[in-house]
């Protein structure tokens, strides 16, 4: 029987890679484009965890065609995943990656006639914004505007009402209204809607994935810029105060990476998930200074958590998904946060990793990423 060739744009990464290996035991060919680029690839090579596994591997740019129908050809499935996602304020870049990309995938498929089966795209939360919340007072629901710098610069941090008092939070929904708060966000909810629509009129089978924060082992602690997992733990291990914005009680939702493997397996052959958009999450919001404390305590660390009152522009109050349309599909994360960190430890340990953190705070102050 011919194998089923799988392409994975960004399979070099942190998810993509996770994703080649679980579909390889099943038997499907991977190919994987690549362009290795820093900070996350910081040597420019590839990492040893995709390589000796028989992958093709390709070293390539997705904002070039000719890169694109190098990799396309033969190709059954495609897993678009290679993505910019920073908090630096180079606006242009986070569409002429993500956007521009998916552009031209759907372009080439259409145009070269690739019998491409099914398209499954990367998204993020981050294209809710600060999503829904209910007034405490009339019920009624609404989509509030990213919270105003003078209301940043009080430490005002809740989402308030009309009345002027703190909101309910309500998990995300994917059918609920969007509104991105940073090029990102903006990026994504491009790339989705041109791949439904695209993928919709040349029917081309496509699922779009909104991962909510994905954790484990891989994830690169070079770019420690986002992501409360590498940073707390690079902190913790140094020695360093382990940094927590606005008061520490905002909510996230953590997914460990053997569920968002799971789940990226599941629509690859389920028919009910084309054309379809799925919110991919832990099933629950844990406050950020409990996280915090965790990854304190996996580490054994001495180090202080430091509540500043810093913060960054444009998040989020809460980020937590409803994954309730997934869970219908036969999808249901099994593992918590304290694994996810435990096994990123173990890694980050077993590849003796030495970041210094030094400056990092100066230069995102300087950058205008963190303010106070």
């Amino acid at each position: 029987m011919k194998k089923n060739l799988v392409l994975i744009s960004g399979g070099a990464g942190f998810i993509g890679s996770h994703i080649a290996d679980a579909l390889a035991k099943k038997g499907y060919k991977i190919r994987i484009l690549d362009n290795l680029e820093p900070p996350v690839h910081r040597s420019g090579k590839w990492p040893k965890y995709v390589l000796n596994k028989g992958y093709e591997l390709i070293k390539g740019d997705v904002r070039e065609k000719n890169d694109w129908l190098r990799v396309l050809r033969n190709v059954n499935y495609v897993y678009h995943l290679a993505a910019y996602m920073d908090q630096v304020p180079d606006f242009s870049k986070f569409f002429h990656i993500n956007t521009l990309s998916a552009a031209l995938l759907y372009e080439l498929i259409v145009s070269k006639k690739f019998p491409i089966k099914k398209v499954i795209l990367a998204s993020s939360q981050f294209v809710y914004g600060d999503g829904e919340y209910q007034c405490i007072h009339s019920g009624k629901s609404f989509y509030p505007e990213l919270r105003s710098l003078d209301q940043f610069k009080k430490k005002r941090w809740e989402i308030l009402c009309q009345h002027k008092k703190p909101a309910n939070f309500i998990p995300f929904k994917e059918n609920q209204p969007v509104k991105p708060t940073n090029s990102y966000g903006l990026s994504k909810l491009a790339s989705e809607n041109l791949a439904l629509r695209l993928g919709k009129t040349y029917n081309i089978p496509t699922v779009i994935m909104r991962y909510s924060i994905v954790q484990g082992p891989r994830q690169s602690p070079y770019n420690i810029y986002s992501g409360a997992l590498r940073i707390f733990v690079v902190q913790a291990l140094n020695g360093e105060p382990i940094t927590v914005y606005e008061d520490g009680q905002q909510k996230r939702d953590f997914v460990d990476i053997k569920d968002v493997v799971g789940a990226n397996l599941l629509v690859l052959k389920q028919r009910k998930a084309d054309f379809q958009i799925f919110n991919v999450g832990g099933g629950r919001g844990y406050r950020v200074i409990d996280f915090a404390k965790l990854v304190k305590k996996i580490t054994n660390s001495d180090s202080k958590i430091l509540l500043q009152g810093d913060f960054r522009r444009t998040d989020t109050r809460h980020a937590v998904s409803d994954i309730r349309k997934i869970k219908k599909l036969g999808w249901l994360p099994k593992f918590n946060p304290e694994k996810s960190i435990r096994d990123y430890v173990s890694w980050f340990k077993k590849e003796r990793f030495n970041i210094n953190t030094k400056g990092v705070y100066q230069k995102m102050r300087r950058l205008g990423i963190i303010h106070s």
